[in-house]
This record gives C-alpha cells, structure tokens and sequence, in this order.
C-alpha cells in the first residue's frame, strides 16, 4: 500500500491535562509516516514544555508559534508549515485510535482523490456523557457508516473535526483553511460538500473525543448558537436554494425567528408556516404566520425545518412523504 505522508495539524492552547494522551496516541499509531504540526496559540500553562519535551523525543514533532490568535490563525500557521499528502486535524485534548491514521490513508489510496476519509467517533468524560452527546454520537456515526453525511448536513456539523483525512490536492481545491468564517470546522464541511468531495463510508470508531467544561465548543463565543444559524443560511442560499421556487420556513421559535430575520435582511421573500395556534394569524416581524397546512396549496416550495422535536420531525418527514417531497431537495432540516 502506498506510504504518503500525513500532516497532523494540531492547534494547542493550555491543554496541559491532556496533551500527553494525545501525544502518545499519535506515536502509538500503527502507521508510522507523519509528522504533527504542534501550533501553541499563546498557552499560559506548561502546555509548550510538554510539547517541546516530546520534540526533543521525536523529530516527526514539529512545534510553531501562531501567527495570529485564534484556531484559524493557528490553523493557517499548521498548514503553511506542514509537507504531507494527506492532511488531517488533531485535537489537543483528544486521542486517535491506533489503527485511525492508516485506515484512513488507506481509504483514500483506495478511492483515489475526490474523496475525503472519516470516522466513527465516541466521546468520554471523566463525569460521564449527557444524552445530548450521546444522540449526537449516535447520528453521526450512522451517517459516517454509510457516508450519507452531506444528506443532514444542515442540521449540525456532519463531519467531526478532528476526525477526517483527505489528499492535499482536494484540501487546496476546497480553499484549505483560508476562509474565516466561524465555526470553522463547519464552514469547511461546508465547503467539502461544495466541491463534491465523496464521504468514504467507515463502520469503526477511530477517534476517542473528549469533553469537559472549558472544551473551546463550550466555552467560545465563535460556538454560539447564531453563529450555527448564521452559516447554515450562508451556505443553503449558496448551493441548494432555488430562486425559482417559493422558500417556506416551519417553525416560530428562537431558530425560526432567527432564520427569517437573516431572510429579511438578504430580501429573499417566504411563507412562514407553524402549528401554534397562539402564533398563527398573528406576526412577526411583519410577517405573517400560517396553518403548516398551507404548504399543500404551494406550488413545488423547498422548505427549512426549524422544529427540533424529533417526534414533530417526524410527523413532518410523514407529511412530506405524502406529498411526494424528497429530503435534501424539497425539505432541509436546520436543527
């Protein structure tokens, strides 16, 4: 099997409790032609001690200041020093299953460029898991099992950050990490899926992903929901909404407010639909709020979920089916 070299690239800011694991399980690798690309965005604990001592160790560790502030920044800063054919991200406070860096490698030989390789994924606490963590686990590892990612691609980030591979000639195609859109590891799911890059299917979980209180996705401002909201809108007005069509939003909570609020503010007109009997007739924001039933008198409408009960989820995916609507074409789930 081919022997190309993989980048690691991993951002690092006080992750001192962690680092060690996550060094050990990259030399603990079963596939040994990488180098990981170490970027410190101005650590204030022993996070860079730690680091170096495994530099001094190992020459494939390769250790750089960021350039800017922030993951973006230290992301570019990775790249432009990293010398791999395959790129991958590494999470400081995270571990890679020892067979994770060839199974991918190989995925990608074996499915040639134009393809991006994942994995399944499990998180672990020292306190344990939430039932959120848990149904997010478990939706994605369902999509990774059979590479249907980019089908819910709306709903949340459908490729984990940590865990994905791909040829650095796609990466370049797909504008690498140049783009500074917030959060980052979405916006470049994004964009993977824009440039039609094929989700390799893995039925084996090849990253162990961590979770506690000061986790950046909990504790930055950049994770907030309407940034979540912001990018989603960005991208389906980009590459799947249809002008020619009449857009409709269900839902009038805190997303489909936020949703029609972005609508407005770009000009682009919609019916917005709900089954509130408090809310229908009334408006929000001057716009009026109609019976979910209207959509039946609609003319091939696409339509953005914003409803996040799943039992109403399906009720609205049997509904659709009636009607002949396909998911991913006619109807987009934003939560």
């Amino acid at each position: 099997m081919q022997s190309g070299l993989i980048s690691i690239l991993i951002p690092f800011k006080n992750t001192e409790l962690f680092l060690k694991d996550c060094l050990d399980s990259i030399l603990k690798q079963t596939y040994t032609h990488w180098e990981a690309i170490l970027i410190d965005d101005a650590s204030t604990d022993s996070s860079l001690e730690i680091v170096s001592q495994y530099k001094k160790k190992d020459t494939r560790i390769k250790v750089f200041a960021n350039n800017g502030q922030g993951i973006i920044p230290a992301l570019q800063t990775a790249y432009k020093n990293c010398n791999g054919q395959f790129i991958t991200r590494m999470d400081s406070d995270d571990i890679m299953l020892p067979q994770r860096l060839k199974k991918m490698m190989d995925s990608l030989v074996i499915s040639g460029e134009g393809h991006l390789a994942v994995g399944q994924v499990k998180y672990f606490s020292d306190r344990g898991i939430s039932n959120g963590y848990e149904r997010y686990e478990a939706w994605l590892n369902r999509l990774t099992s059979s590479g249907t990612n980019y089908k819910e691609i709306y709903k949340e980030c459908v490729v984990p950050s940590p865990c994905w591979m791909v040829f650095r000639s796609d990466f370049e195609q797909c504008g690498g990490f140049n783009s500074n859109r917030y959060p980052e590891d979405y916006d470049l799911t994004f964009r993977f899926y824009q440039n039609g890059l094929k989700i390799v299917p893995c039925n084996e979980i090849l990253h162990l992903w961590r979770d506690y209180d000061n986790r950046t996705s909990r504790t930055s401002e950049h994770y907030a929901q309407n940034y979540f909201l912001d990018i989603k809108l960005h991208y389906f007005l980009k590459l799947d909404y249809n002008p020619d069509r009449p857009l409709v939003i269900w839902g009038a909570g805190f997303k489909g407010k936020s949703i029609a609020k972005g609508l407005l503010e770009k000009d682009v007109d919609f019916v917005w639909l709900c089954d509130n009997p408090k809310k229908i007739g009334k408006k929000i924001y001057d716009q009026p709020l109609h019976h979910f039933s209207r959509i039946s008198s609609i003319s091939q409408p696409q339509s953005i979920i914003t409803v996040a009960n799943e039992d109403e989820q399906k009720k609205i995916i049997s509904f659709f089916n009636e009607l002949g609507h396909v998911m991913s074409m006619d109807y987009f789930f934003f939560c």
